[in-house]
């Protein structure tokens, strides 16, 4: 039997693989974290912003100020929608790429264990050949 696992290639081509879905998932997740603290900073900012109009000029700023906070908010709210979609991609690009990494390792696992069985199963036909012989020196003495 083969010392060495014959898929090991693949096994590391597949751990690889998994290695950069999970910082894909990370940085997606990153993303998402960030998206969402600014946009939670932005709605705290309007909700601040509560101004006494003392004239209708001051009025129309106020006025504009919130239309352009609501836009700000509204392209906010997209980029987060996009950014929690990227990371649900990477999440299942990630579960992907641990099942398939997974049925390899427990190829490995498995044949780690038949090769043990093996060597130990050689090792032990030699033994009995070694106490055989001996008993076979003896009883012919």
């Amino acid at each position: 039997m083969n010392r060495q696992f014959s898929l090991a290639g693949l096994l590391r081509l597949r751990q690889t693989q998994q290695d950069a879905a999970a910082s894909g998932l990370a940085r997606a997740n990153s993303r998402t974290a960030s998206l969402r603290s600014r946009r939670a900073t932005a709605r705290e900012e309007l909700a601040e912003s509560a101004g006494a109009a003392g004239s209708s000029a001051s009025l129309l700023a106020i006025a504009a100020s919130r239309a352009s906070a609501q836009s700000m908010l509204a392209e906010l709210d997209a980029l987060a929608a996009g950014a929690e979609a990227e990371a649900a991609e990477a999440r299942a690009e990630y579960t992907e790429a641990k099942r398939r990494a997974v049925g390899l390792e427990k190829l490995e696992t498995r044949h780690g264990a038949a090769f043990e069985a093996f060597e130990l199963h050689a090792e032990q036909g030699v033994l009995d050949e070694i106490a055989s012989s001996a008993w076979h020196r003896k009883a012919t003495s």
